[in-house]
């Protein structure tokens, strides 16, 4: 059973700016990867929906989407700033209901059993939206939207949603801090972006603050440390994963030393974990990496491990 993958042509048509760099070259870069390693083959591709304002409601206040909607530009030479990094252009609002109907899409494919596993290459990304704030390039929480479709159409009990992006998935500890029903795992570099304290908000978090220069072995190490054990006793029903690749030695986004090797690592994890109590099932979505060469690597990477153990 091969893996999905989800996109759309709207999510090319966000732009934040010429020297932005959470940019649309982005999903091209993962696109050539997958192309040259031969992965491109072995995925079943599927075009993104919408995300309905019902499922956008599940994870953000109704005041703040009606915000997003009102801030929306009409004219394409224009942008509008939500957040001192964050702007919407005229093709952001389409790009972001796609992304995170992306979401919706792969928990019904894997909870169909079409798939055991999806990806979700999709643009802008989501793990800095909380329920009322967008930031971090993020309009809505991708993966929370995800998670909670999966609660309310199919009366999942039990999901983890893990974070390896670089930076802390801020926006997704805000809107399931004390869900009983989630166990929030997030590794990112401490102190850096966004800012605020480690400190988990919820007995359901689980924050793994790193230094600077965190290299493979200390990353693996923290993860088997704080993760591990507590997924293994959470038995996740579905197990969701905000996969963000600006860790990467390569990318200057920030300051740590991983490689593809320790995104291959991770990825087993999660999936062993998922083969043990999820039946397999797990849903990927795209966060951060912005050096291109190194995203392109390590998303062929993330998916040919999915692939690999489906």
């Amino acid at each position: 059973m091969n893996l999905a993958y989800i996109s759309h042509q709207a999510c090319h048509e966000h732009k934040m700016g010429a020297h932005h760099v959470e940019v649309p070259e982005r999903l091209h870069a993962i696109s050539d990867r997958m192309i040259a390693s031969g992965i491109e083959m072995l995925v079943t591709h599927y075009d993104a929906p919408k995300a309905t304002r019902e499922q956008l409601l599940r994870a953000h206040d109704a005041d703040y989407v009606d915000m997003i909607f009102a801030s929306a530009p009409s004219a394409a030479d224009t942008l509008s700033w939500v957040d001192g990094d964050t702007a919407m252009c005229i093709g952001t609002l389409d790009a972001a209901l796609h992304a995170a109907g992306a979401a919706t899409l792969a928990v019904d494919l894997v909870m169909g059993d079409k798939h055991h596993a999806a990806f979700c290459a999709v643009r802008p990304p989501g793990h800095h939206a909380e329920r009322h704030a967008a930031m971090g390039f993020c309009f809505f929480n991708n993966v929370a939207i995800g998670a909670f479709h999966a609660m309310d159409r199919y009366g999942i009990e039990r999901i983890a949603i893990i974070d390896f992006d670089v930076h802390h998935g801020n926006g997704t500890e805000d809107i399931f801090a004390g869900n009983e029903h989630v166990l929030f795992c997030s590794s990112f570099q401490y102190p850096f972006y966004p800012g605020g304290s480690a400190e988990p908000k919820g007995p359901n978090i689980i924050n793994t603050p790193l230094p600077s220069r965190t290299d493979g072995t200390a990353f693996r190490a923290a993860i088997e440390r704080d993760w591990l054990p507590r997924l293994e006793a959470f038995a996740p029903q579905l197990v969701m994963v905000s996969a963000g690749f600006d860790g990467h030695a390569e990318d200057d986004m920030a300051h740590f030393n991983l490689r593809e090797a320790d995104y291959a690592w991770i990825t087993k994890q999660l999936h062993d974990l998922a083969e043990r109590h999820a039946g397999g099932r797990i849903v990927s979505c795209l966060e951060g990496g912005y050096n291109l060469s190194a995203l392109g690597r390590c998303v062929s990477t993330h998916i040919d491990e999915l692939i690999g153990h489906a």
